[in-house]
């Protein structure tokens, strides 16, 4: 059985634009499975419009404006999780904007999405 992800690869693989609907599940479970695999509460991750999670081991954050925070879109988020896009690819060409301690994901991705 295909996920969300495989399903919104496929798309964009036959040139087509991913359902939205299909595009927010598969952010929203690659976000949890960041989660499981990094957790903790020190990098905000934002994937605009559908999510946003706080993960990586180290000083938790509470309020206000995170000390570390990880942004992109949701395709470029996608192609990182795959593997399709390596983190250092996409902070070069700009597709991800991060700032803060511990924001550089490379040890996070590519993920094993189930």
């Amino acid at each position: 059985m295909l996920t969300a992800i495989d399903r919104v690869l496929a798309a964009l693989d036959a040139g087509q634009v991913a359902d939205k609907t299909l595009l927010k599940t598969a952010v929203k479970d690659s976000l949890a499975s960041l989660v499981e695999l990094a957790p903790g509460r020190s990098v905000e991750v934002r994937i605009p419009p559908f999510a946003a999670v706080q993960a990586i081991p180290g000083a938790t954050h509470r309020r206000g404006t995170p000390p570390a925070v990880v942004e992109t879109d949701p395709v470029t988020w996608l192609l990182m999780c795959s593997g399709r896009l390596s983190w250092q690819e996409a902070r070069s060409s700009g597709k991800v904007h991060a700032s803060g301690e511990r924001s550089d994901l490379s040890q996070w991705l590519p993920l094993k999405v189930a």
